[in-house]
């Protein structure tokens, strides 16, 4: 997960490794149009689509993926983990109900591939247009998701933006935060007591992410709530090759050489990514500016915070 920070040590609770794709997602005809189904962010001249549409759209979406045929080695790996990732989520929906989870959303790449992967396992547990009032599991629906932002120091004006843009696009009921991460998680809980659990998308290479499993509970002397973790065993590669493979619109920080997002004082374009070459002259001065290939075309898994002072 980007921009985030682990509770340190961790009590294990259970894991989840299954490999049998979701049974809550929509099957979908073979013949359909991929990029059609691709979730735009709303805008103001476009109606709104509700939550139950949207879920429905990138169930479809995910069940078409898995189902492709690829010829890659990376897409096949990605489709692996997409299937491990689903069903920790069926075992976090299984064990909660809906308005005792949450998930931590701050515009970073992995956090958007696990929503996207949440997002997908809604429909059943939401309410549909034949049933407005009940879900699946006969509990009422909100119509939104329940999530939690823990601002960085300083942050990039484009983060914050494209965090709006999925508030809309996804429906998100988003609490922000701008303490320290322990009390900014504390702060949530008072203000939202129903919540138990939270989907965070730190992966194992990510600053404590090493030990983690797909449950966690949260070490003594943080405030006590279930984290889980789908993607923990993503690799850098496999984050981009699902977003790019399904057209999952992310934040354009990425296209401008940023491989992990901090804050606007510790945070830099990746110099594994710097072009050789490529400095171009700008205003009367004279000045260069220095130009970076995005995100997605880094090798190393190990070179991604390369951009990160700490």
């Amino acid at each position: 997960m980007e921009n985030s920070t682990s509770s340190g040590g961790i009590a294990t609770v259970a894991a989840v490794t299954t490999n049998s794709t979701s049974p809550s997602l929509q099957k979908v005809d073979a013949g359909q149009d991929l990029q059609a189904s691709t979730p735009a962010p709303a805008s103001s001249e476009e109606p709104e689509e509700d939550l139950y549409t949207i879920c429905t759209r990138l169930s479809q979406k995910v069940r078409l993926f898995l189902e492709t045929d690829f010829s890659s080695e990376l897409l096949k790996g990605v489709q692996r983990h997409t299937r491990i990732s689903l069903g920790v989520i069926e075992e976090a929906l299984r064990r909660y109900k809906l308005e005792n989870l949450s998930i931590s959303f701050n515009g970073g790449k992995d956090c958007l591939v696990l929503l996207i992967l949440f997002l997908a396992s809604l429909p059943p547990y939401l309410p549909s247009p034949s049933n407005p009032t009940l879900s699946a599991s006969g509990e009422k629906g909100e119509g939104k998701i329940n999530s939690v932002y823990v601002t960085t120091t300083y942050p990039f004006p484009q983060v914050d933006a494209f965090v709006q843009t999925c508030i809309r696009a996804y429906h998100l009921s988003l609490a922000r935060y701008s303490q320290p991460m322990k009390s900014s998680f504390e702060r949530y809980l008072q203000d939202n007591p129903s919540v138990q659990a939270i989907f965070v998308g730190t992966r194992r290479t990510d600053p404590h992410g090493e030990l983690l499993s797909h449950f966690d509970v949260t070490d003594h002397g943080w405030p006590k709530f279930m984290r889980v973790h789908p993607v923990v065993d993503w690799g850098y590669k496999d984050v981009w090759g699902f977003l790019r493979e399904l057209q999952v619109p992310y934040c354009v920080l990425y296209d401008m050489g940023y491989t992990s997002l901090g804050g606007t004082k510790d945070t830099h374009p990746n110099p594994a990514l710097l072009e050789d070459g490529t400095g171009v002259q700008e205003g009367e001065g004279g000045e260069k500016t220095r130009r970076f290939r995005p995100a997605y075309e880094l090798v190393e898994d190990g070179q991604e915070r390369l951009g990160r002072d700490r």
